[in-house]
């Protein structure tokens, strides 16, 4: 399947990353990232960027846990 749309790199208030169609309007709750380009290209983005899973919440909770 060959998809020519663009996408953008899109972010949560948790952190957690995801594409989405570049032209179609961001839902609720999802930020731009700032990243734009072929759905491999966001995909790799997303890959460099996103590198601890966990929800943000999560990862206060846990280092108020350990200090």
């Amino acid at each position: 399947m060959n998809d020519e749309r663009r996408y953008r790199v899109v972010v949560n208030d948790e952190d957690q990353y995801s594409m989405w169609p570049a032209d179609l309007e961001l839902p609720a709750g999802w930020r731009a990232e700032g990243f734009e380009g072929t759905r491999q290209e966001c995909a790799a983005r997303v890959d460099e960027v996103w590198t601890d899973m966990r929800p943000a919440g999560l990862r206060r909770r846990m280092d108020a846990a350990v200090g």
